[in-house]
This record gives C-alpha cells, sequence and structure tokens, in this order.
C-alpha cells in the first residue's frame, strides 16, 4: 500500500473529513515519526510494532563482479519490528498454502 492508497482509503472510511485534512494529518505522523528516529529515540505503536535506528559498525564489503575488497562507511538505518499482535494476525490470516506444505 502506498501512501496515497492509505489516504484514499482513510477518505473513504471517514466521509466526514475532507481530503486535505487526511492528507495533512498523515504526512504529520509520518513527521513525527521521522523526526524522532532522527533524534534518536524510539516510536512504538501499541499493537502495531516500534521503530527504532540500528547503527552498523563500518565493515569490509565484497564488489560482487570482481570481488575486490571495498571499505563500507558506518551506516544508521531504520528499522521496524512488528508486534506480537500484529504478527498474530498476520499468521492467522495468511492460508497456509502460501507457505508450501513439509511432508
Amino acid at each position: 500500500m502506498t501512501k496515497s492508497e492509505l489516504i484514499a482509503r482513510l477518505v473513504q472510511a471517514n466521509p466526514h473529513l475532507l481530503l486535505r485534512d487526511v492528507e495533512r494529518i498523515v504526512s504529520t505522523i509520518f513527521q513525527n515519526i521521522v523526526d524522532a528516529l532522527v533524534r534518536g529515540d524510539r516510536v512504538e505503536l501499541r499493537g502495531f510494532g516500534s521503530f527504532t535506528v540500528k547503527h552498523r559498525q563500518a565493515r569490509t564489503g565484497r564488489n560482487p563482479r570482481t570481488g575486490k575488497a571495498v571499505p563500507v562507511d558506518m551506516k544508521i538505518v531504520p528499522f521496524f519490528r512488528a508486534s506480537k499482535l500484529l504478527r498474530g494476525r498476520i499468521n492467522a490470516a495468511v492460508p497456509r498454502q502460501l507457505y508450501g506444505t513439509r511432508r
């Protein structure tokens, strides 16, 4: 689902709200999450999951074409961890056929 699809669904579910207001609400929520992560804070949405940042140390990687060693700088990356409730709902809703069967 894209941001515009999310906004469209929210407008459809809440016809009393104007499109521009829903766009502003969604953008504000996302911007606040981004701002908190930039500050290094943890964002937790109960029943959904939590957003944190992880620090990846500098390392030596490999160029896949040549196999030559190349330095990879330290990175700070966003990380999402789904809540138990979300994982449980997804696993209950997904048909087992999608996973294949073990015999």
